[in-house]
């Protein structure tokens, strides 16, 4: 499965209250912080919510162990 590297892009000052409990469950917390998740329905669903306070860019899949 395939990771992709979620950037918060924009603040959250004045934005809605449902884009940013979705920024939030995304593990996102500054502006500019960035954290990687596994590409799913789910995700990439939260994603197209605050499409325009992040950017996404495709990642290499962390190793397993």
């Amino acid at each position: 499965m395939s990771a992709i590297r979620i950037t918060l892009t924009s603040g959250l000052v004045g934005k809605r209250n449902d884009q940013i409990k979705v920024v939030r469950a995304l593990g996102l917390r500054k502006f500019g912080s960035s954290v990687v998740h596994q590409d799913s329905p789910t995700i990439r669903g939260m994603v197209t919510k605050v499409h325009h306070l992040v950017t996404v860019a495709a990642e290499a899949a962390p190793a397993k162990k």
